[in-house]
């Protein structure tokens, strides 16, 4: 159900990173690790279930809005998630 403005103490524009300021262009990422440096967390951080879920909210829309700037990567074995990286004239 929607929340009137006024509930909320502070309103924040809604910035977000480019591909290209987030990932480094030699590197390839999981959605989840994307999820954390969209928050300014170190790719590895530990962080629970729960938290990650709420980050993967941020992170999918992320992925999808840069698509054109982002080249995918299949699995390295099944029980690995896919990987993101920036797209580069390479």
């Amino acid at each position: 159900m929607p929340v009137p403005k006024d509930e909320f103490e502070q309103l924040h524009p809604c910035d977000f990173y480019t591909a290209e300021e987030l990932l480094d262009p030699d590197e390839m990422y999981t959605v989840y690790e994307i999820a954390r440096m969209l928050q300014e967390l170190d790719p590895d951080a530990e962080i629970d279930a729960e938290t990650e879920a709420i980050l993967l909210d941020w992170a999918i829309p992320w992925v999808i809005s840069n698509a054109d700037d982002l080249v995918v990567a299949d699995p390295r074995s099944d029980d690995e998630p896919g990987y993101y990286g920036l797209a580069t004239d390479e």
